[in-house]
């Protein structure tokens, strides 16, 4: 007999962990924490409460206040498409053109890969002005230039980081280290989903590979884990393995997931841990998508004319694919939909990373398909609350590339943090506008700076949230997309 109680206890005391010895010591230490630090921490920080109820982490939730979206769509194109090449005019650019650079544009300033006194280089491709906006497109972007009147541009975005995986860390979390949620997570978060059978937050590739940081770029961080991003693949499985072995049917997989939730819900209800429900909550929605995802995610069903709208092709990995998905996604009560499209890094250091060379195929691939992303949420009603949001995580450089002090076969643009372009869509922003300007060359702001914080905080403000309050307490910080350092949101950016 009391070599069993010693077993039992023995396995009593394996079970036991920190927080079950503060809250159950003498002294009641866990108590006396909950009762005054946890009150301060959690009570008066005026966090707002995010509470989906237990074992429903999508249920959607209403913003604290008038919300202008509903939805995102968040197109990344990984690499930092250059400005200069795409939608900044500037004239002393042209006249500059091929003149070394002043020592003005270099002091103080870190290069990735410029070294020494490098060349003004005048852009590319001619621009002009499109639609009532007047707002500058370069000629390689012959479709997406006919929505001149429905992007509203910043010209002055900056950011802290000049090296590609900080830079889309800190765009995607808002920080540049790993470990934080991204702005999916904490959209999916906040609000939850509008559809019950479909994650709240779902992430596009295309271009024939992963971001260098890869998926912590649409990680929960400190937050749950169910709000981490789907990653979604091409081809006919586009969540792998969604779909049950042959052998199992869809009654047999309930079983086991009913099996499989008790033995959970005990083991929460021993030791509170909230991981466990999100497991729970992870395998019954997976369960829902074995219905749902097949026809969500096949665009074969679609009209043959918004195909040829789009220019997909089914089956294959292209961003023209994962726009019509993200159209459909939205239109299917997904929250927040991430496209990533890898390859627009241009050096000149090879014919592939050359301005005048891989960039104009990846100017092709992206026109058309975003351009038609806009066309159709805007003829189906979508565009109303649905944010589009164009971009990459810094800007090009309006010297050429010299890449070791020496002149480049190919034409390309180093790194600039200094002074970017983004444009948003859709969602109640101001149509037509251009925000920010820079300096004559295009290099640093002059006017109306909007960092990748202030984004940050103009975005979870128009989802219906104060971002100062949307945060969670994490190793001793509120915690929250915008970070410790001062953020605005850019009210003139609305209309």
């Amino acid at each position: 007999m009391l070599d069993i109680f010693q077993k039992a206890q023995a396995e009593s005391l394996q079970h036991t962990t920190r927080r079950h010895f503060l809250k159950q010591c003498a002294t009641g230490l866990g108590g006396l924490w909950m009762g005054l630090e946890g009150q301060q921490l959690m009570g008066a920080s005026g966090l707002i409460d995010i509470d989906h109820g237990r074992g429903t982490p999508f249920s959607p939730l209403a913003p604290s206040y008038r919300a202008r979206a509903k939805r995102v769509i968040f197109i990344h194109l990984i690499g930092a498409p250059s400005q200069y090449e795409l939608f900044a005019h500037k004239p002393e650019l042209v006249k500059y053109d091929g003149k070394t650079c002043p020592d003005a544009y270099l002091e103080g300033q870190r290069f990735a890969f410029i070294s020494g006194k490098p060349k003004i280089m005048g852009p590319i491709y001619p621009m002009k002005q499109h639609g009532e906006s007047g707002a500058y497109f370069s000629d390689r972007l012959p479709h997406l230039s006919k929505h001149a009147d429905d992007l509203c541009f910043i010209h002055s975005m900056q950011t802290d980081q000049f090296n590609h995986g900080p830079a889309q860390l800190m765009i995607q979390t808002g920080n540049a280290n790993l470990g934080h949620p991204s702005i999916g997570s904490w959209v999916s978060y906040g609000l939850g989903s509008e559809n019950s059978n479909l994650p709240g937050f779902m992430v596009l590739l295309s271009g024939g590979r992963l971001p260098r940081v890869g998926k912590s770029l649409w990680g929960s961080g400190y937050l749950p884990s169910v709000y981490q991003g789907v990653q979604c693949q091409s081809g006919p499985s586009p969540i792998l393995n969604v779909q049950n072995p042959k052998t199992v049917s869809s009654s047999m997989r309930q079983q086991a997931l009913d099996t499989l939730k008790t033995i959970n819900q005990r083991s929460y209800k021993e030791y509170g841990d909230p991981e466990i429900l999100t497991r729970i909550a992870q395998y019954e929605m997976a369960f829902r998508m074995q219905s749902s995802v097949p026809e969500v995610m096949d665009i074969t069903s679609e009209d043959p004319k918004t195909l040829e709208l789009y220019g997909a092709n089914p089956g294959k990995e292209s961003l023209a694919n994962n726009c019509l998905l993200a159209r459909k996604l939205v239109e299917n009560g997904v929250r927040f939909v991430q496209l990533y499209d890898w390859g627009w890094d241009s050096h000149g250091s090879s014919q592939s990373e050359a301005l005048n060379g891989g960039f104009k195929n990846k100017c092709r691939q992206m026109d058309q398909p975003v351009s038609a992303l806009l066309t159709d949420l805007k003829q189906r009603g979508l565009l109303e609350d649905t944010l589009v949001v164009w971009g990459g995580e810094f800007g090009r450089t309006p010297m050429q590339e010299n890449r070791g002090g020496g002149e480049m076969a190919f034409q390309g643009r180093d790194h600039n943090p200094n002074s970017f372009s983004m444009w948003m869509a859709g969602a109640g922003v101001k149509p037509g506008l251009s925000y920010g300007e820079t300096d004559p060359l295009g290099y640093h702001v002059e006017k109306n700076p909007v960092h990748v914080r202030d984004l940050h905080a103009t975005m979870v403000h128009m989802l219906g949230y104060d971002h100062e309050r949307l945060a969670v307490p994490f190793q001793g910080l509120n915690q929250k997309l915008t970070g410790v350092k001062k953020a605005k949101v850019i009210h003139e950016l609305f209309m």
